[in-house]
């Protein structure tokens, strides 16, 4: 009898042991790059893996969580982003301004950043998996957090502000943005970023006489 429960026991899905989080990675890794962002499910990363869907979120506790590990990202974007995005609505551009700041400055969460966006320049794969998972965990997310007509194009204005500090400050090292402190990106760009969510003005009809 012992030994008929052990031999069930081994059979099914695999225990939460330390080498199955590479395992769930490896599957990860591989569904991504093939299949993009959106399509992917925990689940069926987990049901190729052989192992239950509630272990893959124990370890990385959401989708965005296993795409910034698969990308090996100690400083994950689209996490960032959603940790920014609740509180008062008229600070919204000053909050994720510091955290995109916060954590592209310190050194210890920048080079993998940094890597990242150098290889997606370079690669059209990895380029395409990026695209697709932040237009959904990004720009799809600030849509739904500021609602109201055009969301969604509000919404890209402000990520694309966003990705042209990281690309101005980070990789081409543009003056003068590359040698201002966060406060002063803060103070000059928290405008430009707050009108964005607001949406442009109408343009005033001209009366002719």
């Amino acid at each position: 009898m012992m030994n008929k429960v052990h031999a069930r026991g081994r059979r099914g899905r695999r225990p939460g042991r330390p080498e199955t989080r590479a395992q769930v990675l490896d599957v990860a890794r591989r569904r991504f790059l093939a299949e993009g962002y959106q399509v992917v499910t925990m689940r069926s990363i987990a049901a190729e893996a052989g192992v239950d869907a509630a272990l893959v979120s124990y370890f990385f506790g959401s989708k965005r969580g296993l795409f910034g590990a698969v990308l090996a990202l100690t400083a994950n974007p689209p996490e960032l982003l959603r940790a920014a995005l609740p509180g008062d609505p008229a600070s919204l551009p000053e909050r994720v301004l510091g955290a995109l700041l916060g954590a592209w400055d310190d050194p210890r969460q920048s080079g993998p950043l940094r890597v990242l966006v150098t290889a997606a320049v370079q690669d059209p794969e990895l380029a395409r998996l990026l695209t697709d998972a932040f237009e959904h965990e990004m720009v799809d997310r600030v849509a739904d957090h500021i609602g109201g007509p055009h969301a969604r194009y509000r919404a890209g204005a402000f990520v694309a502000q966003l990705a042209g500090l990281v690309f101005t400050r980070y990789v081409l090292r543009l003056e003068p943005l590359a040698s201002m402190t966060a406060d002063e990106i803060t103070r000059h760009l928290a405008p430009g970023l707050r009108a964005a969510l607001h949406g442009p003005r109408p343009v005033p009809q001209l009366v002719r006489a």
